[in-house]
């Protein structure tokens, strides 16, 4: 007989970890479904966060938002969901090699994939000095010579978005893709060379540290920071469209923006699978947000609509 859960969490990210800590603080029956490749394990330093002033690793958050939980009697799987089920009173979760779990409930926070190319060095810099978010850490590139590695509009975009916090600007459009004839002239207009070469390998002091690149011809580009601006990010919302969720236009999932539930009843969602905003701070709130209204549901309330 399968053992039926209060919620079963699938990602276990931060918007995930914030979910099932609530959750467990309401002393639920909480699974927590993880395959460890989510977006936040990818990041060396998180540094716009309350109470982590000199920066935080997405690994040391995720192994203390882990701690935190199990703290609560919430339980941790590594595996990976290839399936969700819906029925009448309850859903059934097939992990890939663990097999099938039963809840009355569901938080979907399995998050988005970066599209980044398989340089030489790039990741051992992401979060310490190449970064991919300029609302999270456009102000790390103030005032230093910064590289964006990316393609196209997307590249451009991020390139013209970073002049806030810094004058010297090279964008390398490693993609080779055309961009918008408007954002070419105001690159220009704003001193920003355009390199219509491909990236070979990312060049690392030995801190691991971003110092420039190499381009495929063999020149050499110097710089202080790098910035990523790569369109083709990949949604993880297989398993939503099989719960027969409603995605928007983007194919992120839409939630009611009070309880953060879905369209089909039972289910939530959080993270950077509901939000372009794609914060760390976000994804917390939309942990917590979610597992108040969880347990409201377990607790016999009806679902709110909007």
């Amino acid at each position: 007989m399968l053992k039926n859960y209060d919620c079963i969490i699938i990602g276990g990210g931060i918007a995930g970890l914030q979910a099932a800590i609530q959750l467990g603080r309401y002393k639920h029956n909480i699974l927590v479904i993880d395959s460890g490749h989510g977006r936040s394990s990818i990041c060396r330093g998180y540094h716009n966060i309350l109470g982590w002033p000199d920066g935080v690793s997405g690994n040391e958050l995720r192994e203390l938002g882990k701690r935190h939980a199990e703290k609560y009697g919430v339980e941790f799987i590594k595996d990976k969901a290839i399936k969700l089920e819906t029925h009448k009173d309850y859903f059934t979760v097939i992990a890939e090699h663990l097999g099938t779990f039963q809840t009355k409930t569901v938080f979907l926070a399995t998050g988005l994939v970066d599209r980044l190319p398989q340089l030489e060095n790039l990741s051992p810099c992401l979060g310490r000095s190449v970064y991919v978010c300029p609302d999270c850490d456009g102000y790390e590139v103030a005032d230093k010579k910064t590289l964006v590695l990316g393609g196209g509009n997307t590249g451009a975009e991020a390139a013209l978005t970073l002049t806030y916090f810094t004058g010297d600007i090279v964008f390398i459009n490693h993609d080779q893709k055309q961009m918008d004839d408007g954002l070419e002239i105001k690159l220009k207009k704003n001193g920003i060379p355009i390199i219509w070469k491909k990236i070979a390998k990312v060049l690392i002091d030995d801190e691991e540290n971003f110092n420039g690149v190499t381009l495929e011809d063999g020149e050499t580009i110097l710089a202080e920071r790098g910035f990523t601006g790569f369109s083709g990010n990949k949604m993880n919302n297989e398993l939503a469209i099989q719960a027969g969720v409603q995605l928007n236009e983007s194919q992120h999932i839409a939630t009611n923006p009070r309880t953060k539930e879905t369209s089909v009843t039972g289910i939530w969602s959080g993270g950077d699978l509901i939000a372009h905003s794609e914060q760390v701070t976000i994804s917390m709130g939309d942990g917590s947000q979610a597992a108040i209204w969880i347990h409201k549901r377990l607790m016999g309330e009806k679902r709110i609509e909007e």
